[in-house]
């Protein structure tokens, strides 16, 4: 199941509040929104596009997450006035709405209630941390890829047209089981993602069940079933 972003979460008041109080921005592809180390000031609400979070450690880059519409980037450092934790750079055109952190906190003080929004964003943000620890012992290569490419249908997939008469595009899944993830995002960083190299990736796309479900081109990624993918994950197959 989804998550539910951020300000699909929020009380319609403070909805309202966080439009008042902040102000739009328009971050080109590339560009960074926060960098690791630096101050908190602001806090953004993502209101199209995509980013990715992402951390060097002796110039290995881990990504943390790749986020979307609705999401909240700087909660953390809001809540504890620390430096940022990691840098967030837009993988496309990103808009967003633009909060000072003291403001941000004004508006949870003024509207009970929207405190949890936040709180079930940082659970739920742990909860997915756990899952990739749990899957590295014992190391399950498979089920981090497929946990990160679900993660990524979820935000981002539109269902993929598909011929009825004959079930999929290609004689493939059935209609509905498809969707098209439209970010850029390469193998190198679904393996920065799940923790493995890019070559780790490329065998598990290469090998079944995703040599036939699942295709990861230039900015584009098709998903030809989404139950295969939740199987790999370890989670309940709904179809």
């Amino acid at each position: 199941m989804a998550p539910t972003p951020f300000w699909d979460a929020l009380p319609a008041a403070a909805r309202e509040a966080l439009r008042r109080t902040g102000g739009p921005a328009v971050i080109r592809p590339g560009a960074f929104l926060t960098r690791e180390h630096t101050r908190a000031s602001q806090v953004f609400v993502l209101r199209a596009g995509a980013v990715k979070v992402w951390v060097n450690r002796d110039g290995e880059v881990a990504i943390l997450d790749v986020l979307g519409p609705g999401d909240l980037v700087g909660e953390l450092e809001a809540a504890d006035g620390g430096v940022r934790h990691a840098n967030v750079e837009a993988l496309t055109r990103v808009e967003a709405l633009v909060v000072p952190a003291d403001r941000f906190r004004g508006v949870l003080d003024a509207h009970p209630g929207s405190a949890w929004a936040v709180a079930a964003v940082l659970a739920e943000r742990l909860r997915d941390a756990n899952e990739l620890r749990i899957a590295h012992f014992p190391d399950d290569a498979e089920r981090r890829l497929a946990s990160r490419l679900l993660r990524l249908a979820a935000r981002f997939g539109t269902p993929l047209k598909e011929d009825r008469a004959g079930g999929g595009a290609d004689g493939g899944a059935a209609p509905g089981d498809a969707v098209r993830i439209e970010v850029p995002v390469s193998q190198q960083d679904l393996g920065r993602w799940a923790g493995m190299g890019r070559r780790k990736v490329a065998q598990l796309l290469a090998s079944d069940p995703l040599r036939d479900g699942l295709t990861v081109a230039r900015g584009t990624i098709v998903v030809r079933s989404v139950p295969v993918l939740r199987r790999m994950a370890g989670g309940d197959d709904p179809g």
